[in-house]
């Protein structure tokens, strides 16, 4: 049997994702970040429960949310921003694409996936600017992803690899 098809093996080694993917989803959060931000900049907070859940910093940013779990949580290819450049963009683009693992990727997913958490409860629980705050996270690394090529979280990623802290077969990022 060939080491590609022995289950513990196809684990270790999780199929390759296009590099250009993470920088298309990366645009994409970019401008919604930086939509959700500005709106939480000028609006003030609601009084209400009711009313911060229907604010359209909070409908944002769980947008957001979403789309980071479904990511982490289902698979790179998951995230509907990597689905709409399947589909759609790479159809279009020429030459052979470069490729990477998609572990470091799916880590930087769940960092993008925890702040929004953080930030949405914060919301939720009335923290003035504590949404923005945390907003302005996910613009900084989206913004360096997109446009420079930089990923903060495969960066973290390799550095707990590197330390021991985590490994890279964990079912969460395999």
């Amino acid at each position: 049997m060939p080491d590609t098809e022995h289950p513990t093996n196809a684990r270790a080694t999780p199929k390759p994702i296009d590099t250009r993917a993470p920088r298309y989803v990366g645009g994409y959060t970019f401008v919604l970040a930086i939509v959700t931000f500005v709106i939480a900049l000028l609006r003030p907070i609601e009084a209400s429960l009711g009313a911060r859940v229907l604010s359209p910093e909070f409908i944002l940013l769980f947008v957001l949310w979403l789309s980071f779990g479904a990511g982490t949580f289902f698979g790179n290819g998951a995230h509907p921003f990597a689905v709409v450049f399947r589909t759609l963009i790479r159809p279009l683009l020429h030459g052979k694409p470069q490729v990477d693992d998609p572990r470091p990727h799916r880590f930087a997913l769940l960092v993008g996936f925890v702040l929004s958490t953080v930030g949405l409860v914060l919301h939720l629980f009335g923290v003035p600017y504590g949404l923005a705050v945390l907003t302005a996270f996910l613009i900084i690394a989206s913004f360096l992803q997109a446009f420079v090529g930089l990923c903060l979280g495969c960066q973290v990623y390799l550095l707990l690899v590197r330390a021991h802290v985590i490994r890279p077969s964990s079912p969460l990022l395999a």
